[in-house]
């Protein structure tokens, strides 16, 4: 082998190992349970309900590991923000191969501009090529918190990704858009979220849950960096949705689209 391409191939390899990549995951109510509004309509009943990671969250800590595992990445760390409950959601991301993590530790509602300003402050302290976050949590569905991590960054961001790959400090990430698929090319760092078609996420194995506990997780408040998380928006009322009528059937045509334009008042 020449010097040239083993002076090629050992630049390749250290420029891919350092590469550093930011993981949010949120705790959110796990989505096989039947979510239950409140009695007096404040919000969702949360008391002993079996809590887990957000789903989309779980597809981009596996999109991380992914790239560690293909020597792309030299270490994944995985971002949790909210109740001193949140560190268990921060284990289950370490067990399924996530190197360290980091807990922002409070009781106060998060909203998604505090949850960017938050991670901002994490990623001003460590320094990462790409933060990947799925595109939306299951509990408000807001599809947020990506776009203004990377506006407040001045970050490319490339959102609902259904593919990722990064050659020579370029990530090619594929989108999907309303008239199929866009790939678009984006110079590191960035902001990646994650559809439901980018991967399937592992499970953890029980090895990986036990080395999971020695992992490092470092707890840091608001205060700790500088943000104020206080709500800007208040919830005023939570009700559930009303419940659907059955079908029926139709003689003809014409009594369809007499339902039609009159009761459902679609036409």
């Amino acid at each position: 082998m020449s010097a040239d391409r083993t002076q090629c191939i050992i630049s390749y390899q250290i420029s891919g190992l350092n590469m550093k990549i930011l993981v949010a995951v949120k705790r959110v109510i796990d989505y096989n349970v039947k979510v239950r509004v409140r009695g007096d309509n404040t919000g969702v009943e949360l008391a002993n309900v079996k809590m887990s990671m957000n789903p989309f969250d779980e597809i981009a800590v596996e999109e991380a590991i992914r790239l560690l595992e293909a020597g792309k990445a030299s270490e994944v760390i995985a971002v949790s923000l909210g109740e001193e409950k949140c560190t268990e959601t921060i284990r289950t991301a370490l067990a399924m191969g996530a190197d360290r993590g980091i807990h922002v530790k409070t009781d106060a509602e998060l909203q998604p501009l505090a949850v960017a300003k938050l991670l901002r402050a994490i990623c001003e302290k460590e320094a990462p090529d790409m933060v990947i976050v799925g595109k939306q949590a299951i509990d408000d569905d807001c599809s947020q918190t990506g776009q203004m991590l990377a506006a407040l960054m001045g970050w490319a961001q490339g959102t609902f990704a259904s593919k990722v790959d990064v050659v020579d400090g370029t990530a090619q990430v594929t989108r999907e858009v309303d008239g199929g698929l866009e790939t678009v090319s984006l110079s590191l760092p960035i902001v990646v979220t994650t559809d439901l078609r980018l991967n399937e996420p592992r499970y953890a194995s029980l090895p990986n849950i036990m080395k999971a506990k020695k992992k490092e997780i470092v707890e840091y408040s608001p205060e700790d960096l500088g943000v104020d998380a206080t709500p800007r928006l208040k919830t005023l009322r939570v009700e559930e949705p009303p419940p659907r009528e059955g079908g029926g059937k139709v003689a003809d045509v014409a009594e369809l689209v007499d339902k039609l334009k009159n009761e459902a008042g679609v036409i």
